[in-house]
């Protein structure tokens, strides 16, 4: 395996810690659906986790979800496609409106590092499945 893709690695699981810590200290994480809470917990992460986009909620019913959490920030992490960055751009809006701040960077760092390989949140666990395997391989 190249060490460019061992680097990757590296920082991809550095990051899942951080994210795993600070869900751990209670902060709560909006993701998309069931598929990608899976995800989270085969990576770790099991914290506080509001699904966003199932069960018929509305955007509406999502933003008051989070008020009643009473946290004075909450992590983003919707998918990569056209549809998540959408989701992430409004949400984010409507959180700092209500006095909440939206963290991003977990976003934004996994879209750059996986940016072109993963186009959803509950691709991430097979993606670092996959290159451990490569790693192991080589």
């Amino acid at each position: 395996m190249s060490t460019k893709t061992e680097k990757k690695l590296e920082k991809i699981r550095k990051l899942l810690e951080r994210l795993e810590k600070q869900s751990a200290k209670g902060t709560p994480i909006v993701v998309e659906g069931r598929n990608d809470t899976q995800a989270l917990h085969r990576l770790g992460i099991n914290g506080d986790i509001i699904l966003a986009k199932t069960s018929g909620k509305s955007f509406l019913d999502v933003l008051a979800e989070i008020e009643q959490k009473d946290r004075r920030e909450v992590i983003l992490l919707f998918d990569f496609d056209r549809s998540g960055k959408e989701w992430t751009r409004r949400m984010a809006r409507c959180l700092e409106g209500m006095k909440i701040t939206p963290n991003l960077l977990f976003w934004r760092m996994l879209l750059g590092l996986v940016g072109r390989d993963v186009k959803d949140i509950e691709g991430l666990a097979t993606y670092l499945e996959n290159l451990k395997n490569k790693r192991l391989m080589s």
